[in-house]
């Protein structure tokens, strides 16, 4: 689903100005470049969530993800659209990947979903 699709379907959802400013969405390749740069030169843990809009899976732990960005407020989120990042993410093999990242070093990587799976992750690498 891509970004604006994802505002039309959830109006009371703020995708890429979500109220903390730890969240932001890479809509090309170059802001998805941009993004990992900022990473792997801050000491702030981030955390990737690789999705695509076909992705019945991606959909739903997307609204999981960014609420969790609420609650995690000391790391970075970034969603990334395998679709609208292509030559970026052409290494990711399945959607939805998380890339966990510390001291801006990729530390951890999670297939799949699972809400209460993720927070878990989300906690040890906070």
């Amino acid at each position: 689903m891509r970004n604006q699709d994802w505002e039309r379907a959830n109006p009371d959802s703020e995708s890429n100005s979500n109220r903390n400013s730890n969240f932001k969405t890479a809509s090309t390749d170059q802001s998805l470049l941009s993004i990992l740069d900022d990473i792997k030169s801050s000491k702030s843990p981030a955390v990737i969530n690789y999705g695509a809009s076909w992705c019945g899976v991606c959909s739903q732990i997307f609204p999981a993800f960014q609420e969790l960005s609420n609650s995690f407020k000391g790391m970075n989120f970034v969603y990334a659209d395998i679709d609208e990042c292509p030559e970026t993410t052409r290494h990711i093999r399945y959607t939805p990947t998380f890339q966990f990242y510390r001291n801006g070093e990729k530390v951890d990587e999670m297939f799949g979903t699972g809400e209460e799976r993720l927070r878990d992750r989300l906690w040890l690498h906070s």
